[in-house]
Order: structure tokens, then C-alpha cells, then sequence
């Protein structure tokens, strides 16, 4: 009794699911897949389940009778083992179900879908209609445009040139009346001009000339009595009975710095590349200050430094710009300076000056003043560069021989000093633009740096 109803559910659902799910859509176009043949698979399946458990009919009699019943006593003793299978098979059976309802539900999607594209599809053939209209109506507003414009250009170009016409026969009557009265004054002014400008030019840089030599020989002048005023302001004394090793200029060493080393701002520019070795000492000593300019850095960089020279006029220079300087013999100097009291020395241009027998017992006394892991610092022509002989170190009558950097930092590791470091300063290619055309490693061993440094530390 329950399977025959099973049935006749099963039997009605499926007349409702193929009355809601057309199978095709003819007015989409689009043929959906059939679910027919699915649905009599799950039909069938359908029978099998409501037949497990039932027993096949014979005909009547005793054996029939007891045969069904043992039939009977036997389904009911295996209801246990089947009754687990029986409920996969109606599971199974509700899966397919769903199946058939989700299949049935993209027919359903894929209609509207074909139905919406038969739509978009009917739109664009209007649009592509009524662009078609547009373009065919622009088409003709366009050559209609261009005839009008080149009417319009016709004319414009009559005007044009009937106006030019008229404008040049008037030019031409014109420079007929005064063709000649122009060209003759113009002739006879340029004439003149150029002769009154011939003597203007000469007359001009003659009395330049005059007031340039004029005032070379008044700042010459000037210059010469303000630094031998300067110089008096050092005592006459200062100096006595120390001995010098540098020879006494006859020269005025300040204008011949100016003129043969470079302008303070430029030797200053050059002294800041020691700035970062001396960062943070507390007592630096400037051996040969010259005009100050590496004191001037120090006191910008906020070390406490001092220096001694030789000359009178450039210690007086220094004192005007507020530098710490006195004028002394650098022996002398340092031989009152107590041993390891300085934590810096700065030397530049400077050892050329000396006697070469002198020039180690110079390093070694400069060594010895300073305190462990101080700096040095000698600055000197470079004998490798061959540009200097020919420019920069004959230049100066008061240098004596040149000092290879092998020998200088031999005399600096003899001294004490340790951590030493050459640098090549002043590139000859920057003076001498000429040397580029030579070859760059030639250029490199035979004109390198116009100057060297040397800069080491005590042990």
C-alpha cells in the first residue's frame, strides 16, 4: 500500500515539473537539453525501490500458500539486513530529484538569457539604423560645409590680393619720389658714423688703458704700504735669536700667493676636504697658516686651532680675521711645545720650504707633540705629476726640492705615525684642459694630482 502511494506522488510530481519546465524554447532559438529520458531512468529506479520487499504472485493452492509464506517469514527476517540499502535507494532517489528540479531551473535560466540577447540584439540593429541615418546626414552636411568654405576661401583670397595690388602700386609710387633721397642720406651718414666711430673706439680704450694702468699702480701701491703697516704690528723682537729654516722672502709673498696659489675663497674650498679629520679634536696646531684659510675652516667647523709663519704680513692677516696666529719659526715653536699636548697638525706647502737634511727631525718633532692617535697632515707639490715642474713648483723662488710621497711617509713612519693614507688633491686635468687628449692611464701615472697629502695617525 505504501509503495502504490509512493508511486502516485512520484507520477504526480513528475506531471507538474514537466508542466512548469518546457523542454525547448523555440522562441529563444536556443534548444535546451531534454530531461525526458532522465526522468523515465528516475521513473523506473522509482519502481524498483516501491517493488523491495514485496513478494511475485502464484497461482493459488496449498503450495502456493505455503510457499508465499515462507516467502513472507523470510523478507520479514532479512528486513533488518535490506533496510539500510532500501533507505540509500530513496536518498538516491530524492538526490535525482533535486537534480532534475536544478536542471530544470537552468532551462528556465538559459531562456531568459536567450530572450534578453534576442532583445539586446533587436536594440542594436536600431542603434546601428539610426547611426547609420546620422552618418549618411553628416555626409551630406559635410559636403555642403566644404563647398561653402571654399566659396568663402575663393573670396577671401580675391580680397587678399586686391588689397595687396593696391597696397604695392602705392609702395611703388613711393619709394620711386624717394628712392634716391634715402639711399644718398643713408650713405652719407653711415659714412660719417663709422669714421666718428673709428675715433670714438680709439679715443675709448686709450683712456681705459691709462686708467687701468693707473689704478694697478695705485692698488699696488695701497696694498704694499697696508702690509708693511701690518706688519708692524708684530714686535721687532718676536723674533729674536730664533733661527729659520725657510728662506726671508724678498718678494710680497701675499700678492704673490694671491696671483700664483689662488684666491683665499679658492685655497679655502681646497682645505675643506681635511675638515672631517680634524672633526671633534680639542687643540690643532697650523704649521705655516699662510693667510688662514684652514684656520678659517676649523673655526667654521667649530675646532679650536692655531697657527705659525714665518711671515710678519700673514700673521697680521690672520689676527684682522679673529684667527689665533703668531709668527715664529716652526723649530723653535715646537721645541717650547710641551710632548703630547696636541691632538692635530696641519702642514701644507710648507716642507718644500725646508732644508732636506732637516726635513725628518722636522716630522719627528712635530710627531712628538702629538698625543696618541692624534692626526697629521702634510700637504705638498706631487713630484709624480710631471705638469708641476712645468707650471706651479718653479713658480716659487723660495722652494728648495720637491718630496716624493715614498720618502715623506717613510720620514712619518719613522716618526711614530701610523694609519697612513696618501692622497692625490688638485687633478692637473682641471688646469691644463690640453692633457684629456692623452691616454687615460698615461695621464693618470705621469699627470695625475698637482698635489698630494699624506694623513696619519699617532701610535
Amino acid at each position: 500500500m505504501e509503495s502504490a502511494e509512493l508511486i502516485a506522488i512520484l507520477h504526480e510530481v513528475r506531471d507538474r515539473v514537466r508542466a512548469r519546465n518546457p523542454q525547448t524554447s523555440a522562441e529563444a532559438g536556443i534548444a535546451l537539453p531534454d530531461l525526458l529520458p532522465l526522468m523515465h531512468a528516475r521513473d523506473a529506479a522509482v519502481g524498483k525501490v516501491a517493488s523491495i520487499g514485496t513478494v511475485n504472485p502464484r497461482r493459488g493452492g496449498p503450495v502456493n500458500w505455503l510457499v508465499q509464506a515462507w516467502k513472507h517469514l523470510a523478507a520479514r527476517a532479512l528486513d533488518w539486513h535490506v533496510r539500510e540499502q532500501v533507505e540509500f535507494n530513496r536518498k538516491t532517489i530524492e538526490a535525482l530529484d533535486a537534480a532534475i528540479e536544478a536542471l530544470n531551473a537552468t532551462n528556465r535560466a538559459l531562456a531568459d538569457v536567450a530572450s534578453r540577447i534576442n532583445g539586446a540584439t533587436q536594440t542594436a540593429a536600431d542603434l546601428s539604423t539610426e547611426f547609420n541615418d546620422i552618418r549618411h546626414h553628416w555626409s551630406n552636411w559635410r559636403v555642403e560645409w566644404e563647398k561653402k568654405l571654399a566659396a568663402n576661401e575663393i573670396q577671401f583670397l580675391r580680397s587678399v590680393a586686391d588689397l595687396q595690388a593696391g597696397f604695392q602700386h602705392r609702395v611703388d609710387l613711393m619709394d620711386a619720389n624717394h628712392r634716391d633721397l634715402v639711399r644718398a642720406q643713408h650713405d652719407d651718414f653711415l659714412t660719417a658714423l663709422d669714421h666718428s666711430n673709428v675715433e670714438i673706439q680709439k679715443r675709448l680704450w686709450g683712456d681705459m688703458e691709462r686708467v687701468r694702468m693707473e689704478y694697478e699702480r695705485l692698488i699696488h701701491t695701497e696694498l704694499r704700504l697696508i702690509r708693511q703697516r701690518g706688519a708692524g704690528l708684530v714686535p721687532a723682537g718676536e723674533l729674536a735669536g730664533k733661527p729659520s729654516d725657510l728662506p726671508a722672502a724678498t718678494i710680497d709673498y701675499a700678492r704673490f700667493a694671491e696671483r700664483f696659489r689662488g684666491s683665499e675663497e679658492y685655497v679655502k674650498r681646497g682645505q675643506q676636504f681635511y675638515v672631517p679629520y680634524f672633526a671633534g679634536r680639542g687643540s690643532v696646531l697650523d704649521v705655516g697658516c699662510g693667510r688662514g684659510e684652514f684656520l678659517e675652516a676649523m673655526r667654521e667647523a667649530g675646532i679650536p686651532a692655531r697657527g705659525i709663519d714665518l711671515s710678519p704680513e700673514s700673521v697680521a692677516l690672520c689676527r684682522q680675521k679673529g684667527l689665533d696666529a703668531v709668527t715664529a719659526d716652526l723649530f723653535s715653536y715646537l721645541a717650547d711645545v710641551p710632548q703630547a699636548s696636541l691632538d692635530g697638525i696641519f702642514c701644507a706647502q710648507v716642507v718644500e720650504h725646508i732644508d732636506p737634511a732637516r726635513l725628518p727631525d722636522m716630522v719627528r718633532l712635530a710627531a712628538s707633540r702629538l698625543e696618541r692617535n692624534g692626526v697629521m697632515a702634510i700637504e705638498t707639490p706631487n713630484p709624480e705629476c710631471l705638469a708641476i715642474f712645468a707650471t706651479h713648483f718653479y713658480l716659487d723662488p723660495t722652494h728648495m726640492r720637491p718630496v716624493p710621497h715614498p720618502l715623506l711617509i717613510y720620514y712619518m713612519e719613522e716618526a711614530g705615525l701610523g694609519d697612513l693614507h696618501l692622497h692625490r688633491l688638485s687633478p692637473a686635468l682641471e688646469s691644463m684642459p690640453a692633457l684629456a687628449s692623452l691616454a687615460e692611464d698615461f695621464r693618470q701615472a705621469f699627470f695625475g694630482g698637482l698635489d698630494y697629502a699624506v694623513i696619519g695617525k699617532k701610535l
